[in-house]
C-alpha cells in the first residue's frame, strides 16, 4: 500500500516515546519516530523504513490477524517513510482496560498464557556461547548508567546503591543457573515487551502486538524473562495474585519449570527497564512520569530482595510447631522445605507415613543415623541452591555442629540465613504429640517421652531467633515472616510499591 504524503485525512493520532500511531475507523497507522536514543536510532530514512517492515515481520510471528501489511509514504514520488498498518481492536477490549474496569477474569489470564506459551513453542531454541552472566550484568549497568542523570531528582540515591548490590549479588551466585537454562533450550527470540496495554482480549482469543523490534538481543531471552514482563505489569496493575495465576498457567502450558527466585529475579528487571523509560519520558517533559519512575524503581528493588537466595533454619524440639510454620514459610515464599522426619525415614527404606517408634538414642534415632539424616539433609540443600532455590529447614537443631554447618553451607551459597526456633512450655509440648500421634498423615514419631530427652541435648543457640509457639497459627507465621524480613534487610515497606508473594515456580 502505497500512501501519498499529501492526502489529508483526519485521524485521530496518539503518542509512545518512539513511535506514533493514528487511527481510522477500523485501522491503525504506526510511524516511527526519527529519533535517537540510548537503544535505538531512527534517524535515517532508509534505516527507519527497514526498521518498520521489520518490526511487521516479527509481530505477524503472533498476531498475523492484527499485521496487516505496510504503507509507504509518499511526497513528491519520494519514499519518505513507511507505516505498519494494523487491524484496529476495541480499547475496552485491552488488559489494561478490563483491569479497571473490573472485567479481567482469571479465564483471561489462562489464554494469555496459553497464547504466549504456544507462541514460545513455536520459536527455534537459541544457545548463546557468550557468558550469560555478562550479558545480564551489561543490561543492567546500562539501565542505570541511563539512568544517572536523574538519581536524587527523581530516584533515591540509596534505592539505586541497593539495587546495584543486590543485583550484583544475584549473578554472582546463580551463573550455574542462568547456564543450564541455556542448556535446556529456554532462550527464544521472544516477545521482549510483554505489556498489559498491548494485549487484547477477544471473543476469539488473546492478540497480543508491539514486540520488541528494534534491538534483537533484548528479545533474545529466556522465556521466562519474556513472561516475567507481563507478569510485573499485572502485578503493578493488580497485585500479585495476577502475576501468581499467570505464572502458573504458563509452567501449566509450557511445561516451563524455575525456582521462584528467577521469576522475581526476572520481575525485578523488568521494573528497571521501565523505570529507565519512565526517566526518559520525564526528561522529555512529561512530569507526570517521575512519580512513575519511582514507582517502578522500589517495585524492582522489592522483587530483587525477593530474589535472593535464603536458608531458612526452622527448629524446635518435639510438638512445637516447626513442622507446621515450615510448611507454611514454603507456601509463603513458594520454596522447598526438607525435613529431618522424612530424610530420617528414607535413608532407612521406611515409608513416611509408618510411625516408627522406637526408644530415644535407639533404631533410626542413633547418633550415627542421626548425622547421616544431616549429612543428606545438607547435601539436598546445596544442590537446591546451586539451581537457585530457597531453601527451609526443618529439623531439631539441638546440635551446634549441626547448626555450624548449616551456616557453613549459606556462606558458601551467598544465600541469606535466617534461624528460627519454635518454642513452646513441655506441658503444652507434650499435650500436641499425644494428639499428633492419632493423625495419620504426620510423618513425626515423637513420643511425650522424647520432650524431655531433646530438652536434654539441646545445646544453646543463641544466633536463632525465638518464635513463641503458643500463639495463634497465624501469629506465629506472622512473627516469623517479621523475623525473615528483618533479618533480609527486609522487603519495601512502602504503600506506594505493589507488593506481594511469590511467583512459584517448580517448588
Amino acid at each position: 500500500m502505497v500512501i501519498p504524503f499529501s492526502q489529508s485525512t483526519d485521524l485521530a493520532s496518539a503518542e509512545t516515546h518512539i513511535s506514533t500511531l493514528f487511527f481510522s475507523r477500523d485501522r491503525v497507522y504506526k510511524l516511527l519516530k526519527p529519533i535517537a536514543n540510548g537503544f535505538l536510532d531512527h534517524r535515517d530514512t532508509d534505516e527507519r523504513c527497514v526498521a518498520a517492515l521489520r518490526e511487521f515481520e516479527l509481530n505477524r510471528r503472533i498476531s498475523p490477524n492484527v499485521y496487516l501489511g505496510t504503507a509507504d509514504v509518499v511526497e513528491n514520488g519520494d519514499l519518505v517513510d513507511r507505516m505498519i498498518v494494523m487491524q484496529r481492536l476495541p480499547a475496552e477490549q485491552s488488559v489494561t482496560a478490563l483491569l479497571r474496569a473490573g472485567k479481567l477474569t482469571t479465564d483471561h489470564l489462562r489464554e494469555i498464557a496459553k497464547a504466549v506459551a504456544s507462541f514460545h513453542a513455536s520459536l527455534t531454541p537459541e544457545y548463546p556461547d557468550s557468558d550469560v552472566v555478562e550479558e545480564h550484568r551489561t543490561r543492567w549497568t546500562d539501565n542505570t548508567s541511563e539512568m544517572a542523570p536523574f538519581v536524587g531528582a527523581v530516584l533515591r540515591a540509596e534505592d539505586t546503591d541497593r539495587i546495584t548490590h543486590l543485583f550484583t549479588r544475584w549473578l554472582n551466585s546463580h551463573g550455574a543457573l542462568l547456564r543450564q537454562r541455556i542448556a535446556d533450550g529456554h532462550v527464544r527470540d521472544g516477545h521482549g515487551d510483554l505489556l498489559a496495554d498491548d494485549i487484547f482480549c477477544l471473543d476469539t482469543g488473546p492478540e497480543i502486538l508491539d514486540c520488541l523490534a528494534f534491538r534483537d538481543d533484548l528479545r533474545l531471552v529466556d522465556v521466562l524473562d519474556d513472561i516475567a514482563f507481563l507478569a510485573m505489569d499485572l502485578h503493578r496493575l493488580g497485585g500479585p495474585a495476577l502475576a501468581q495465576h499467570l505464572i502458573k498457567w504458563y509452567v501449566e502450558f509450557s511445561g516451563e519449570n524455575h525456582p521462584s527466585s528467577l521469576a522475581h529475579y526476572y520481575v525485578a528487571y523488568r521494573a528497571h527497564v521501565r523505570a529507565k523509560i519512565a526517566c526518559l519520558r520525564f526528561e522529555a517533559g512529561e512530569q507526570q512520569f517521575a512519580a512513575i519512575a519511582r514507582m517502578y524503581h522500589r517495585l524492582c528493588l522489592d522483587q530483587l530482595e525477593r530474589a535472593q537466595l535464603r536458608l531458612i533454619m526452622v527448629g524446635g524440639g518435639p510438638g512445637t510447631g516447626k513442622t507446621t510454620l515450615a510448611r507454611a514459610l514454603g507456601r509463603q515464599f513458594g520454596c522447598v522445605v526438607l525435613a529431618t522426619d522424612e530424610i530420617r525415614k528414607d535413608l532407612a527404606g521406611v515409608d513416611r507415613t509408618t510411625h516408627y517408634f522406637a526408644e530415644p538414642d535407639m533404631g533410626i534415632y542413633t547418633d550415627v543415623h542421626t548425622e547421616h539424616t544431616y549429612d543428606e539433609l545438607l547435601r539436598q540443600a546445596n544442590l537446591l541452591m546451586l539451581a537457585g532455590e530457597t531453601v527451609i529447614l526443618d529439623a531439631s537443631w539441638t546440635n551446634e555442629g549441626q547448626r555450624a554447618r548449616a551456616r557453613s553451607l549459606a556462606a558458601e551459597r551467598n544465600a541469606d540465613l535466617v534461624a528460627l526456633e519454635c518454642a513452646l512450655p513441655s506441658a503444652i509440648a507434650t499435650e500436641r504429640i499425644v494428639r499428633r500421634l492419632a493423625d495419620p498423615e504426620s510423618t513425626s514419631d515423637a513420643t511425650p517421652d522424647v520432650v524431655e530427652h531433646m530438652k536434654r541435648l539441646h545445646e544453646p543457640w543463641p544466633d536463632a531467633i525465638q518464635i513463641d509457639g503458643n500463639q495463634s497459627t497465624a501469629n506465629v507465621e506472622q512473627d516469623a515472616l517479621d523475623a525473615i524480613r528483618a533479618r533480609g534487610r527486609g522487603f519495601i515497606n512502602d504503600p506506594n510499591t505493589p507488593r506481594g508473594g511469590s511467583f512459584w515456580g517448580r517448588s
